[in-house]
């Protein structure tokens, strides 16, 4: 079995073929372009038994990584981390080029059996794109409406309320008369952010329609947990992908940043904070808790239990999110067999 490492990137992309016993048979580059999976499906016609690796398959990968799987092929995502840790395991310093990371995506990908496959982008990339976009517009609304209070505040005493909406803001600018010359121009920058407010509130009723649309396309139960809006299923759904990929509840706790890390030495035994894994899952996970912890049920009898336990609120609010990954793992996991048993008959 040959492995073929990709090392992308956005005007080119380096291949290394590794053999059996990991030397190199072969090396290529070539340009991103439309004719690019053409030359490398010719290139690589020399091993039919062969594996595609690509280095971030799901970011600067991920049309190549398509196109692969399209054509029939089988590819595995690297993750950039593991393939520089190869890189400087292998070579004994820090110099990089991109044959070099070709051979280390390889390397990894014939070491590690385990890795993410590649498949077919499905229903779970729309509400990825979905979520995600969500995500931008309301960051682009929150740096909005901050630009706005600070024009406010030197356009009227006291400046506007803190949770200013756009009609308010309106409002508000319709009763201010400037007198100066640089007065005038700040109304008139505050009417354009008010304007830009509005147009944000519009897209994000228009995203939460659609979210709302494809999570009921996709039959997920998890709309029925408190707490998981359809905006957050689709939020989980998107960035989980595959949920079969995780064996146990305690790995997807892992991935979703809510199990806690084992810090022991000698005796003492002792776990700190996770403060990595997918940082959108955490977010949506610790949304959902805090509205579990602030509604009569299952989740804030948990978060009681814990302050009782002389638990801070914040440590009551995480060992909260720990519990409600197990809810979310087994409810997909539900919603996987039920499909699968749906498609068989």
């Amino acid at each position: 079995m040959v492995v073929i490492g990709i090392d992308p990137h956005k005007g080119s992309h380096t291949a290394a073929a590794l053999g059996s016993g990991g030397e190199v048979l072969a090396q290529l580059r070539v340009p991103a372009n439309r004719a690019m999976l053409n030359r490398l499906l010719k290139w690589a016609a020399t091993w039919p038994e062969r594996t595609w690796a690509v280095e971030g398959a799901s970011g600067l990968g991920l049309l190549l990584a398509q196109q692969l799987v399209n054509a029939g092929e089988a590819v595995v995502d690297v993750p950039a981390t593991l393939a520089a840790r190869a890189r400087l395991l292998h070579t004994g310093h820090g110099r990089k080029t991109d044959a070099l990371d070709a051979v280390s995506v390889a390397t990894v990908a014939m070491h590690s059996p385990s890795l993410r496959r590649v498949a077919r982008e499905d229903h779970g990339a729309i509400l990825r794109l979905l979520a995600d976009r969500r995500d931008e517009l309301t960051q682009e609304r929150r740096r909005a409406v901050n630009r706005l209070h600070r024009l406010l505040r030197d356009l009227c005493p006291g400046g506007a309320p803190t949770d200013l909406a756009a009609g308010d803001a309106a409002a508000l600018l319709t009763a201010i008369r400037p007198v100066t010359a640089v007065e005038h121009e700040r109304k008139s920058m505050a009417r354009e952010l008010v304007a830009d407010v509005r147009r944000l509130d519009r897209d994000l009723t228009i995203n939460r329609k659609r979210c709302a649309e494809a999570v009921a396309a996709s039959g997920s139960t998890l709309p029925q947990i408190l707490g998981i809006s359809d905006v957050l299923t689709a939020k989980i759904l998107g960035h989980t992908g595959d949920i079969t990929r995780f064996a146990t509840a305690g790995h997807y706790a892992s991935y979703t940043g809510t199990a806690p890390i084992e810090a022991s030495s000698g005796d003492i035994r002792r776990h700190r904070l996770c403060r990595s894994g997918n940082r959108s899952l955490n977010n949506a996970l610790h949304l959902a808790a805090r509205v579990q912890a602030m509604h009569p049920g299952l989740g804030q009898e948990h978060y009681q239990r814990k302050l009782a336990e002389h638990k801070t609120s914040r440590e009551a609010l995480r060992s909260l999110k720990r519990q409600l990954a197990k809810v979310v793992y087994r409810a997909l996991r539900a919603d996987h067999d039920r499909l699968v048993v749906q498609r068989l008959t």
